[in-house]
């Protein structure tokens, strides 16, 4: 793909990508991502032009140019949910190039993107939950990676994290204290309170775990030593739920829903369960709670003076 870019287009996309590092709070997985997708877009439109499409042609894309690239992906079966985050990723490469350079990104910044259904977080039953983290203990033969994975899991329903986020703990952050400074997407800050059962879980990995680790090592390891992998913790979350006969939905990211949506059923308030999800917005937090419309008015009668009154 890259060889179908020009030289120029290559570089001027390597440094957006240099600037978005820069502003922090952007996993590298959503950098690598970027980079395909503005390659992949670039490399149709030297197609698309019969050349190799350097920058002055970006500057003067048209919404016909536009259209032949979202059929392009459409003939490609790409669904509605990546072509959508294609052009996102697009826009903000030519919001930012047209802010260098100084022309009109209209063509791209107007063309709408394809509206497609999205899917409601499933969380788990308390239950369920409960016994997820009971049976991921029974995945593996050694007991410091058992006593791993129930600590990673055991974060993720106790303590409302993102599995990226679980796995940036340090080894200082152990033992683990009353309340955690996170930082989530964004490089947005929050403190979350920690629950009993998460430092006792965290304790027990600790002190099983083989390794030595300087304060500034990541403290959950894989097999061999290294940083761990989310997929680790994945696999194990499958495995368990095959043995509990759980859908395929019951992931790690689940147990982040389920943590959220058992608050709000104990009488939490949205704006506190917003706060420790590091949601931006409150609509992101009802549709993780998953919480139905009846609930939510409830709460809001609960909250508001003329409810009460």
């Amino acid at each position: 793909m890259v060889g179908l870019i020009s030289p120029a287009a290559r570089d001027l996309t390597e440094h957006w990508l240099k600037h978005l590092s820069a502003l922090g709070g952007m996993a590298e997985n959503t950098i690598e991502a970027y980079r395909h997708d503005v390659f992949s877009f670039i490399a149709f439109m030297t197609n698309h032009f019969g050349e190799a499409t350097g920058l002055a042609p970006l500057k003067r894309l048209k919404p016909t140019d536009m259209r032949a690239w979202m059929a392009h992906e459409r003939a490609r079966k790409v669904s509605a949910r990546s072509l959508a985050r294609e052009l996102s990723a697009v826009k903000s490469f030519f919001r930012w190039f047209a802010e260098r350079d100084g022309f009109d990104p209209t063509a791209v910044l107007a063309t709408r993107s394809p509206k497609f259904q999205k899917k409601l977080p499933r969380p788990l039953a308390k239950d369920a939950a409960i016994a997820m983290i009971d049976t991921v203990e029974l995945q593996s033969q050694k007991d410091w990676i058992s006593a791993r994975d129930v600590a990673v899991v055991t974060l993720l329903y106790g303590c409302g994290l993102r599995i990226s986020e679980a796995l940036s703990l340090k080894a200082s952050d152990a033992p683990l204290p009353d309340v955690l400074r996170i930082t989530g997407k964004g490089g947005k800050e929050r403190i979350v309170p920690v629950l009993d059962a998460a430092k006792r879980a965290v304790a027990r990995y600790t002190r099983a775990m083989p390794f030595e680790l300087d304060p500034d090592d990541l403290l959950f390891r894989g097999a061999r030593g290294g940083p761990l992998s989310s997929r680790m913790i994945a696999k194990a979350m499958e495995n368990a739920r095959h043995q509990l006969g759980l859908p395929a939905t019951a992931t790690p990211h689940a147990m982040r829903h389920s943590f959220a949506t058992h608050l709000l059923e104990a009488g939490g308030d949205l704006r506190a369960i917003q706060e420790l999800l590091g949601h931006a917005s409150l609509s992101t937090t009802q549709a993780y709670t998953a919480v139905d419309t009846a609930r939510l008015m409830e709460v809001y009668a609960k909250a508001h003076p003329r409810g009460r009154g």
